[in-house]
């Protein structure tokens, strides 16, 4: 009520100023006609009328109503130049600030409502370089300033910042024109002012400080190699540390793009995702649900089978699945791309040159012009008592120490409910271990909203695993006879026993030994890097769980375009790498899959979303497959079909998110999806009846109450039809 009061009265401002035709008094013929006039009542009371023009301008400029160039012309013409420029300077950014509140006032939160996506990268950017751009509109008149004053207030650029830029990039042109209103007599019209050759002038003096901003860049980025001599000429393009995901791809376009590229990899190809992660873990889930489809075979009509576990041999299938794999990501392969590749430790000596400890010992020395960290992550060890004497395994080490086991852990405990935790242990589980997974945390999979974190969790305890959430692990116990791990609850501390412990703790960048300190490249949890993924040198760039912020293997090849096409082509032209629309999935069964806000985030962010959801218990294919658990919801904009976010909980999960990655991407909404064609039956169907949920929330229903009147219509009276009832 308060926001339809101001705009009502603020409206009735405005009706007012036209409808008694108070515009004809803001022309120059009118002020020339009436500056004697002016003249006599300012010699009678000076300060009032330099209170009354000073107030009539920043209500003038407040409204938005034309009239602000006539009176800078007479603020020169009745003051002079410098109490005149006093006057109009003040009352111009007073009067723009207030109409940048009412504008932010009575739109913002509407405008955030319905475009928030779009204000949200509009507002990324005015939070780094708003000042920046303002003070470039400012300077330009080309630019009405009544409207910069309503967008900006759009917004969430501080309203102090809006101000004492506005008073700064104003002076230029108020300058122009309150000395132009001192010789109000010579002016004949607006133009006069504002010739072509002023308007270039000023259109070079708003591009200046986007020149002059360039080259305060050119210089930062020379200052950081300040002591560093740089090479007369290079032994390669592109240098990449690491042969994980990000330095894989970031190779391959090099040499695609035939660039002279040299790959180094101190341990295995492939990196972690294909030696220590979703290549085998994803192997032992298959293998577990196998099994646990075997034991419930009654479910298909078939007689239930007890299912002999060779552990062994489940573990030599991991390692023939990698091995087949391997090949993919092998140094054979990558040379015959035109990759150079060499096994050995690297650290940088400088931005340009890097040492290779070579794994035959000797050492090899290179120079590049552009490097490309990607040296991965590492499984987060905490430092709890008793930890070293614990025999704990982590994903990293758990496949070559396991490989030894005869038989699968009997009491196994997993630190941690992520992704990683909640996959090995619902595989170990099936598979006949007794799981314990302890989680600090209220709830496992934080990530995901409570509903499909309860959904998850029931699936796990109907595997026999004992989940501990809001549980602190305190450290490990041992004796010559058992292992326990100690737990505190607010209650009581727990002895949990174990045969083996897995950490699923999380990943840690690995940041040290690669010449980072030394050259004093910025680290946190992860190397520091700008939108274009460069470090603190322009030349040196960071991909994959190295740079953050995701640790998924598709986002460190994501990244790794980026990365390549920087390094080797920034000269011309380099791209912000992009993160709006990152899927990630939980392999647990069911599979978790998500893009976009889930809707916990909306809700936290205070975003409007409606919310469209279909169950897998209504889809033919998932009754055929007894996949009945699960659903898809999808969060779209109050009022249209474009999609906020997409969880889904079931059978391929991951599989059915494709198609909302594709359309989130591209800018399709759920009208699209619903007019295509999904063959039956498929699972994919399930998509299309989602859409269709949105479509029958959101249709005409007065056009169809017209539809039914016409169509009673044709078929004849009420009458006739009651008696061909009869």
């Amino acid at each position: 009520m308060k926001k339809l009061m101001l705009f009502a009265g603020l409206g009735l401002l405005v009706v007012l100023f036209f409808a008694v035709d108070l515009d004809r008094y803001f022309t120059l013929e009118q002020l020339k006609t009436s500056q004697a006039q002016f003249a006599t009542w300012q010699a009678a009371h000076p300060w009032l009328f330099a209170i009354s023009y000073f107030l009539s301008y920043v209500l003038i400029t407040a409204l938005s109503l034309p009239g602000a160039a006539i009176l800078t012309l007479a603020g020169g013409a009745l003051f002079g130049l410098w109490q005149g420029l006093l006057l109009v300077s003040f009352a111009s950014s007073l009067g723009a600030t207030l109409a940048f509140l009412a504008s932010r006032y009575l739109f913002r939160s509407s405008i955030e409502q319905h475009f928030s996506q779009q204000l949200t990268a509009i507002n990324q950017g005015i939070g780094k370089e708003g000042a920046f751009y303002l003070f470039t509109l400012r300077l330009v008149p080309l630019f009405p300033f009544f409207i910069i004053n309503l967008l900006m207030g759009l917004t969430q650029l501080p309203t102090r910042t809006f101000y004492w830029v506005s008073q700064l990039g104003m002076l230029a042109g108020t300058i122009v024109y309150v000395n132009a209103g001192t010789q109000l007599a010579q002016i004949n019209s607006l133009s006069d002012i504002l010739s072509p050759g002023l308007i270039l002038s000023f259109s070079v003096l708003g591009l200046f400080p986007w020149f002059a901003k360039s080259i305060l860049g050119l210089i930062q980025r020379q200052r950081v190699y300040a002591g560093f001599q740089r090479p007369q000429q290079f032994d390669r393009n592109l240098i990449v540390i690491g042969a994980g995901a990000a330095g894989l791809v970031s190779a391959y376009i090099a040499a695609a793009v035939k660039a002279k590229v040299t790959l180094i990899e101190a341990h295995k190809m492939g990196g972690d995702c294909l030696n220590y992660g979703c290549v085998p873990s994803k192997t032992l889930l298959k293998t577990a649900k196998l099994a646990q489809q075997i034991q419930q075979a009654e479910h298909y009509g078939l007689a239930n089978t007890q299912v002999q576990i060779q552990f062994q041999q489940v573990m030599q299938r991991v390692q023939q699945v990698i091995a087949e794999v391997e090949p993919h990501d092998s140094v054979e392969r990558y040379m015959q791309l035109g990759v150079e590749v060499l096994q050995g430790y690297a650290k940088l000596l400088d931005p340009w040159r890097v040492e290779i400890k070579l794994s035959d010992g000797s050492s090899q020395h290179l120079t590049a012009r552009s490097i490309i960290l990607a040296t991965g992550a590492h499984a987060n060890i905490p430092a709890l008592p008793g930890i070293e004497n614990s025999g704990y395994v982590t994903s990293d080490t758990l496949w070559e120490r396991f490989a030894s086991l005869e038989q699968v852990p009997k009491q196994l405990v997993i630190l941690g409910a992520g992704p990683i935790g909640c996959e090995l242990a619902q595989a170990f589980a099936r598979l006949g271990s007794s799981v314990t997974i302890i989680e600090k945390a209220e709830q496992i999979l934080a990530r995901e909203d409570r509903a499909v974190a309860e959904l998850a969790a029931q699936a796990l305890q109907a595997d026999g695993i004992q989940l501990l959430t809001a549980h602190q692990v305190l450290g490990f116990e041992q004796t010559p006879t058992s292992k326990t791990v100690l737990v505190q609850t607010p209650e009581q501390t727990l002895a949990i026993p174990y045969d083996q412990v897995i950490l699923a703790l999380g990943r840690k960048a690995r940041l040290t030994g690669y010449g980072l300190e030394e050259l004093g490249i910025p680290t946190e949890r992860t190397v520091l890097t700008n939108d274009y993924l460069e470090t603190v040198f322009p030349n040196i760039y960071a991909a994959g769980d190295l740079a953050g912020p995701y640790q998924f293997t598709h986002v460190a090849a994501h990244q790794a375009w980026y990365a390549s096409v920087n390094a080797l082509f920034g000269q011309f032209k380099r791209f912000k790498v992009d993160y709006r629309v990152i899927p990630r999935v939980t392999f647990v069964d069911p599979e978790i899959a998500s893009v976009g806000m889930t809707e916990q985030e909306a809700q936290a962010q205070q975003i409007a979303y409606e919310l469209s959801r279909f169950e897998f218990a209504e889809l033919d294919r998932a009754i055929t497959e007894g996949t009945k658990t699960g659903f898809i919801q999808v969060l779209t904009v109050p009022g249209k079909d474009k999609i906020l976010g997409v969880t889904i909980v079931g059978a391929q999960a991951g599989e059915l998110l494709a198609e909302y990655v594709l359309a989130m991407k591209h800018g399709l909404g759920l009208n699209k999806i619903l007019g295509t064609i999904h063959s039956y039956p498929t699972l994919a169907e399930a998509n299309k009846y989602v859409a269709g949920h949105w479509k029958r929330q959101h249709s005409p229903e007065r056009l169809l109450n017209w539809l039914a009147r016409y169509h009673r219509w044709r078929l004849g009276s009420t009458q006739n039809l009651d008696k061909g009832k009869r």
